[in-house]
């Protein structure tokens, strides 16, 4: 499954992560590093697998707990319609 982001939503990366703002109602996030890793991996083409993998190599995580929250963030950011399925 990839990603893409919404036409109507603009992302700006700052040093505290990424902040992704909806055009069509104002409502902004806040991604920490950790969640704008995950995030920018995904919607660049990279596989659930593969991000996950990459957040074992940066941070001291698990395989169970970095899978979790990489698909937490991605069914969040969907289900605010901020991302759609390609």
């Amino acid at each position: 499954m990839t990603w893409r982001l919404h036409p109507d939503v603009s992302t700006v990366d700052t040093d505290y992560g990424t902040v992704l703002l909806d055009g069509r109602d104002g409502r902004y996030w806040q991604l920490n590093p950790t969640a704008s890793l995950a995030f920018r991996a995904l919607v660049d083409g990279s596989t659930v697998q593969e991000t996950t993998e990459r957040l074992m190599a940066t941070y001291d995580v698990d395989e169970p707990r970095a899978r979790a929250d990489v698909e937490q963030l991605m069914a969040s950011l969907q289900q605010a319609k901020v991302v759609q399925q390609r």
